[in-house]
């Protein structure tokens, strides 16, 4: 039998193997293969819990390996996998036979002194990269135990105590794998189903309908949640703009088993895996503070930790008060938002974290707010406000598909049906169709569309192209620019049932692009 454990690095991770030799000797316990300060550590706790646990510790010296040598092993996950393989190493010297399970199995867990497991973070990432390498059984935390059977094909014991965990060695029929019910019925987990689409369970507070007289800015949103695409709202302080966006998560559909497993994956290594959620369905939403440095944005740290918009990955990053920002961290989401995906570097290894997210941006027209209002005087100088918004640069603006002008209004100014009209429930009905749609025509949002797709995916009508190219020659659009457009005009006709584009669709389109005369005025086309 071959003891395996993990070290976390990154999104991917190494399997380490555990081998251990007694020999003749002084007694002692040496532990080689570049291992630090916590795994060195761990032949003090190892000895005490399995003296602790009732067990004899070898008399010999014992010599641990953990290989591959030349990777540095970090961390306290290596202890149960250390004191297992000693026991059995133990067995074997005294005749007593190897355990009764065959082939490799992964071990995971820190040992108290009196041989308690405590649990760990990132078990998933261990066990999917275990099940890759061809391991079919693992021991982990009892606390880690369903979030590792979320990963199918693996048998899975979850250990309290070394006791229970060497036990499990001498009987196979200890480990159990996810059941599946079979039942063919809807999901175990409280949600709401519209039109064949899953949705969080609906909150009161996040409900669309206590929002009034922003319209244009809601169906922008639904759009954006329809389709995937990145939105920009600005306006004065206490026009609504932050209020509508921090409800965006009740538009977002649950994740797919193929979605959720990597965002899992990346909040178990990131120790944010609720305990009473082993796989992530929701919709990440991550909404992180102005003060935000580069490396909680990124990801990084001694072992390459996921940043925000790796938190983000299939979900939503929100940034309220972008202009806030440090520019560095606003031009850095440029690459990931084309990619969907962040490499990171340090000490001659590297690592690529998922971030596929959604763009949600929410800022001020100017430094004191009233830019462009009609009922406020701005005081800013022209280029105080110029500063104000070069921290946008073209290049990042060029990727927001939906900016919208968002004016403070009293009451409804939409009509009395308006509040009923645009509830939750009716926003998510649309979002359903569309969301259908996408994944049986091309099994991904519209905003994630190759330039090479377009033209397959999105064909246009005879008006609808001679309106996209009359707005593209007189607003001079890029050729991101007119992508952007196609896609979103792409997800209005599918909310409508449309295959062909038509010049309705193309039009609601084109205004999201323009979003209001301080965009021209801004120079944001």
């Amino acid at each position: 039998m071959q003891v395996y454990s993990f070290s976390p690095f990154g999104y991917e991770g190494s399997l380490v193997s555990v081998e251990v030799d007694l020999r003749r000797g002084i007694p002692a316990v040496d532990i080689v293969g570049l291992a630090e300060g916590a795994v060195k550590e761990s032949r003090e706790r190892m000895r005490s819990a399995i003296r602790n646990c009732g067990f004899e510790f070898p008399p010999e010296r014992v010599l641990i390996s953990l290989a591959p040598a030349d990777l540095r092993k970090e961390g306290a996950a290596f202890d149960l996998a250390v004191a297992l393989a000693v026991l059995c190493e133990k067995d074997v010297a005294d005749g007593k036979g190897t355990s009764l399970l065959d082939g490799n199995i992964l071990v995971m867990g820190e040992l108290e002194l009196n041989g308690r497991v405590r649990p760990l973070k990132g078990v998933h990432a261990a066990v999917s990269t275990a099940r890759d390498g061809g391991i079919r059984r693992a021991i982990v935390p009892k606390e880690n135990a369903d979030e590792a059977r979320e990963i199918g094909g693996m048998e899975v014991f979850g250990a309290s105590s070394l006791v229970d965990a060497y036990a499990a060695l001498m009987d196979g029929s200890r480990f159990s794998a996810k059941q599946d019910c079979g039942h063919g019925g809807g999901p175990s987990f409280p949600c709401d189903e519209v039109g064949g689409v899953l949705f969080p369970k609906a909150d009161p507070g996040l409900e669309f309908a206590d929002i009034r007289g922003q319209d244009f800015f809601i169906r922008g949103l639904q759009l954006a949640a329809a389709g995937g695409h990145n939105v920009m709202a600005f306006g004065p302080p206490g026009c609504g703009k932050t209020l509508a966006m921090q409800k965006f998560p009740a538009l977002l559909p649950l994740l797919d088993p193929e979605e959720s497993r990597p965002v899992t994956r990346i909040y178990s290594i990131a120790g944010l895996l609720p305990t009473d959620s082993p796989l992530v369905r929701d919709a990440p939403f991550r909404q992180p503070h102005q003060t935000a440095s580069m490396e909680g944005m990124c990801g990084g740290g001694p072992r390459l930790t996921p940043g925000e918009i790796s938190l983000a990955h299939n979900g939503v990053l929100f940034l309220d008060e972008a202009a806030e920002f440090k520019s560095s961290v606003l031009q850095m989401l440029r690459v990931p938002l084309e990619s969907g995906s962040i490499t990171l570097s340090r000490a001659g290894r590297s690592t690529v974290f998922p971030a596929s997210f959604q763009l949600l941006i929410a800022t001020n027209p100017c430094p004191c707010g009233n830019f462009g209002s009609r009922e406020k005087i701005c005081l800013c100088s022209a280029n105080s406000v110029s500063l104000y918004w070069r921290k946008f640069s073209a290049p990042l603006l060029d990727r927001i598909d939906i900016r919208v002008q968002v004016e403070k209004r009293e009451g409804n100014a939409g009509g009395k049906d308006d509040g009923e009209r645009l509830t939750t429930a009716f926003l998510r009905r649309g979002i359903a169709k569309a969301v259908l749609v996408q994944r049986e025509r091309q099994g991904k949002k519209n905003a994630r569309l190759s330039p090479a797709e377009l033209s397959e995916y999105c064909v246009l009508s005879a008006e609808a192209k001679e309106a996209l190219e009359s707005a593209s020659l007189r607003h001079s659009f890029s050729p991101r620019s007119v992508s952007s457009v196609v896609k979103l005009s792409r997800t209005i006709a599918d909310m409508k049932g449309e295959g062909t584009i038509g010049l309705e669709s193309m039009e609601e389109a084109l205004s999201y692009r323009r979003g209001g005369g301080l965009v021209e005025e801004l120079g944001m086309l």
